[in-house]
This record gives C-alpha cells, structure tokens and sequence, in this order.
C-alpha cells in the first residue's frame, strides 16, 4: 500500500521505518526542511536502538522517502498518518496542544484525491479527529476520506519491537471502508496473531490515556510503598516482587525510584484529568498519581541532602544518568532535570555523564559540568547519584568509583546494587525504599 507519515519526529519516523520494514511503499513529509535533508542523508535525529538501520535499508530498497511536499504522496496515499507533536500546552492547564495537528490536517487537505482514510498516530484527547475531520471538510468539500485513530504504544528504547511485535492494534473507525483499509495496513502482523481491537474512535482516542495513566498509576503506587518501607524498615523490592507475582497485579512498573518522566506519562495524565474535568467527571486517582509524582523528585532532592550531610551548599555531586529512562536520549520531565536544577538552586556543583542524553540535557541545564565518562564524573564529587539505570552503570568498578570520590556517599535512586555489598566496599549507601547502610 502506499502510506504517507506526516511528521518524522519520534512517533513519525519508528512508524513510518517500520510500515516499510512491512513492505508498504511509505513517504514521510515534515516541513523542517534541514531534518528531511539530514534523514536523506541517513543521520537519524533521535536515539532509538535499532532505528538507523531500519530506516537506512529501507530507503535503499526504495520503500522510504523523506520529503517536505505534500505533493505527490498525498494524493497518491491510501493512508495517510498524521504524527506530529502533541506537546503539553504552554499555559500549563493540562491541555493537550493540537496546533500541529490541525496544520497538518490544514495543508494535507487539498491534496486529497481519491479515496483516503486520514489517521491521527499522534497522541490526542476525545474529539481530535472530529476536529480533524471538519477542518479537512471544510478545506476540500469535495474530498472523499474518512479519519481514524490508530493510537501508538511504543516504549523509548524499545519502540521497533514494539512496533513489529506489539502487544495489540487498536483501531477507532466509524466506517467499514476505513477498517477494511487499516487491517490491509497491519495485514503483516496476521502471522504473529497480533490481536487488533476495533473501536469506535472516541474510545480508541481514549485508551492510549487509559493506558499511560494505568502505568503512571503503578510508579507512584510503588514509589509511596518505598516511601512507607523507609520508615518502619521494610524492603520495596521484596514488596515488589511479593505482590508483582500476583497474574492480577504483575511484576512491570514496579521498581521504585525518582518518579516518572519522559514524553508519554507526564503530559498524558495530565491531558486525561483535564478531559474528566470538562465531562464533569472527578478522577481522583490520576490527581493523586501527578501530586505523588511531583512530591517524589522533591523526596529524592532531599534524600541527597541528607546523604551530604543535610546541605548541598558547596558540595559537589555527581549525577549519572540524565534521561528518564535508559536507551534513550529523552529528558523531557526527566526526574534529573528537576533534581539537579534544584541542587544547583541549593549552591551544589553538579559533575555529570550519560551515555546518549548529555547532549539534550545541555539546551536546559546551566552551571553543570558534563563528564566523558561516570568515573570522571565522579572525580572529587562529596557524593555519587544513580539516576539513570543504563546498563553501563549497572556494573561500575566500584572501587574505581570510592577512589575517584571525596567521600564515600553513594546515593542509588534506582536500586541497582546490593546494600550489604556497598556497605563491605566501604559505601554509606542510600536507596529507595530500603533503609540505609553507613560505611563499615
């Protein structure tokens, strides 16, 4: 089929690479016309494992074209998918903002030639794509089209797997034609017996906040059980793997930590309690995920703290890990953005190193030295911070690491190591949801 990907941000270009990587002949249009030219050119903007080589033997093959007109893959286009950002409005009401994707819809419409079905892919609240469509409408009456919601659910650093391999399909449509046409799209994962659920558009439009809010809802369920554990003694990761073994509960997103980031979750709860608010609808849960969330960077500031003695005045720290999460370079509502601007504010010097993200991380954080590598990082630091659980962190020469050090303060926000181990290498040793072990 011959698609068209408006957008080649994240969700535009892992979509667009992977309906190749079906065999569909897909074009990619976005009006940053220096991005087009380096994807061209096979620089791929983004961290995301695996994406460079999908991306670059498919245009080899010819299947993927990078492009700044509308003309002529849109009105050749059986589908076309609308993927621009969604970003959180700049009045930080909870509104989602669609300015994007209205403009998309704007300048695709002329364009429209024979029959199209026209695909929000980009994150959006209940009623988009009626809004969509009318614009769309009114733009070219005599357009013959029908708009669908075909919401993503991929995971940074691990969105091609999901992509090829996903967990399901959901599909919001109000026409035979449209499903028809969308099950002709995804007709490769019959092999697989990848179940689709088809939807009425509203509900598709839905489920994608319903999901993400589920899972926002889990990290800060197990960041106030570590929090609870920190006083009367207990341990959040038994706790974890006590209730996670339950098939009702299940063991993912129930690592305790610094509170949850990214470009998903924060903007999506946020996003989901502002459409309960406009129905009339009290979410009390989604409200208190987001108030748990936010008190949990501000716990984890103060952990550090206390772990530097109770200042962070003229200390100086070292943060390994900058984006929220590891294999990726994101540090949209990173829980370290929040943190170390707050340990700056506080008079602290901030050394550190991420393997992808430091590049992203320098456009928001001033007055911090940024590391070629975690022992440098660590190089007269009063105290070491985890934060981030790349691989690479996971087995540091720890001895390095307490040489490198002024002190030996070892702050895991992530509960990679084991407190008895630290504690023998010579570590006072804090973590989240365990109690804490000064050096021997």
């Amino acid at each position: 089929m011959k698609i068209a990907v408006i957008g080649t941000g994240y969700v535009g270009l892992v979509s667009g690479a992977c309906f190749a990587e079906f065999g569909h002949e897909v074009t990619c249009i976005d009006t940053d016309e220096s991005k087009v030219a380096r994807l061209k050119e096979g620089f791929i903007p983004i961290y995301e494992p695996g994406l460079d080589t999908v991306v670059k033997k498919n245009m080899l093959a010819g299947r993927l074209i990078f492009s700044t007109d509308y003309s002529p893959a849109i009105p050749q286009a059986e589908v076309i998918f609308i993927s621009v950002g969604t970003p959180a409005s700049r009045r930080g009401d909870g509104y989602a903002d669609l300015t994007y994707v209205y403009e998309a819809a704007r300048q695709l419409a002329p364009y429209l030639n024979d029959y199209t079905v026209v695909v929000n892919k980009s994150t959006v609240p209940v009623g988009t794509a009626a809004q969509v469509r009318r614009i769309i409408r009114e733009t070219n009456p005599q357009a013959s089209f029908d708009v669908a919601s075909n919401p993503e659910f991929l995971r940074e650093g691990a969105a091609i797997n999901d992509f090829m391999r996903p967990d399901r399909v959901v599909l919001g449509v109000d026409s035979k034609r449209a499903e028809e046409t969308l099950q002709g799209v995804y007709r490769p994962l019959y092999l697989i017996e990848t179940p689709i659920v088809v939807t009425t558009i509203e509900t598709a439009e839905l489920i994608k906040y319903a999901a993400n809010a589920f899972l926002a809802t889990k990290i800060s369920f197990i960041n106030e059980i570590a929090n609870l554990c920190e006083e009367i003694g207990g341990n959040v990761q038994d706790v974890a793997r006590g209730i996670g073994l339950d098939g009702r509960i299940g063991k993912k997103f129930l690592h305790a930590g610094p509170g949850y980031g990214g470009s998903c979750f924060p903007k999506d709860t946020q996003a989901l309690l502002r459409i309960a608010q406009e129905n009339g609808v009290a979410f009390r849960i989604i409200e208190a995920v987001i108030e748990v969330n936010s008190a949990q960077k501000a716990r984890m500031t103060r952990k550090i703290k206390q772990a530097l003695g109770g200042n962070a005045g003229g200390k100086t720290v070292a943060v390994l890990g900058l984006s929220f999460k590891p294999e990726t370079d994101d540090v949209r509502d990173a829980p370290a953005m929040t943190i170390i601007s707050k340990l700056v504010e506080q008079g602290a010097h901030v050394r550190t190193h991420d393997p992808q993200a430091m590049d992203e991380a320098a456009k928001l954080l001033a007055g911090v030295t940024f590391c070629a590598n975690p022992y440098e990082a660590c190089e007269g630091a009063d105290a070491v911070v985890l934060m981030t659980e790349w691989n690479e962190y996971r087995a540091l020469d720890l001895l390095r690491i307490k040489s490198a050090l002024k002190t030996p303060v070892f702050v895991d926000l992530r509960n990679v190591y084991r407190p008895a181990a630290m504690r023998q290498l010579g570590f006072s040793y804090f973590s989240v949801g365990r109690v804490p072990v000064e050096s021997a």
